[in-house]
């Protein structure tokens, strides 16, 4: 065999060698590319899917909060001598200092700080997710849970009862059946009731205003998540 064909072989299996090389190392790396973004993709669905279940409670405490502004108007209205309906007494007694939780479905965002926030590759969409648990959710959780003046019941139920209880009429399976009207109440205990009601009604409105902040950006990002893990 001659040197020019003895050198051929050997440069074309050099060649051979390292074309193979470089497709095995491309394989295996498409195939972690892969197995990354299944993965990626699976977090981020189950996030998706836990967004949608806080949707539903976000709505049911903005419906909470407005039911007991509601009740603040009426118990208003009581106080001035104004037409007040007895058979909506009961419900907004309940509505008036009733508290709420902000229940959250973290599970995904979890799953996803155990594998490390850089494993979002959206950078977008990764300031967003991080964003809303760690601002948005932190923050209502405090308010609804932590922030003293807008624990209702612990902080107004026994001044309100206090005030009230002399005039309220129970029916025999002591049910809040109406109140004697009208409520002849001395003008430091009325004013003192009306002042409540104004504070109370003033943090259900701040607290329903953020809720439909945290509301809106959930939804935005929902429809963000829906097209990224959109098959």
């Amino acid at each position: 065999m001659s040197t020019k064909n003895h050198w051929s072989n050997y440069v074309f299996e050099i060649i051979s060698v390292f074309i193979g090389v470089t497709l095995a190392f491309g394989l295996s790396k498409w195939n972690e590319n892969r197995r990354d973004y299944q993965s990626e993709r699976k977090i981020l669905i189950e996030i998706r899917n836990g967004l949608k279940l806080d949707l539903k409670d976000l709505e049911e405490n903005i419906f909470g909060h407005r039911s007991g502004i509601k009740a603040c108007q009426y118990f208003r209205r009581l106080l001035l001598e104004k037409p007040a309906a007895d058979d909506s007494l009961g419900g907004y007694y309940y509505a008036l200092l009733r508290d709420y939780i902000s229940i959250q479905n973290k599970s995904g965002y979890e799953a996803l700080k155990s594998k490390g926030l850089e494993f979002i590759s959206n950078d977008s969409l990764r300031v967003q997710v991080i964003a809303l648990y760690d601002y948005n959710y932190e923050i209502l959780e405090k308010l609804e849970e932590n922030y003293y003046e807008i624990q209702f019941n612990q902080t107004y139920y026994h001044r309100i009862n206090d005030i009230l209880a002399d005039f309220m009429i129970f029916d025999k399976k002591g049910n809040l059946k109406s109140m004697k009207q009208p409520l002849e109440l001395n003008l430091r205990d009325k004013n003192l009731l009306l002042s409540y009601l104004l504070r109370i009604e003033t943090n259900r409105r701040v607290l329903e205003m953020y809720y439909l902040q945290v509301k809106k950006k959930v939804k935005a990002l929902v429809g963000v998540l829906d097209k990224t893990v959109k098959p």
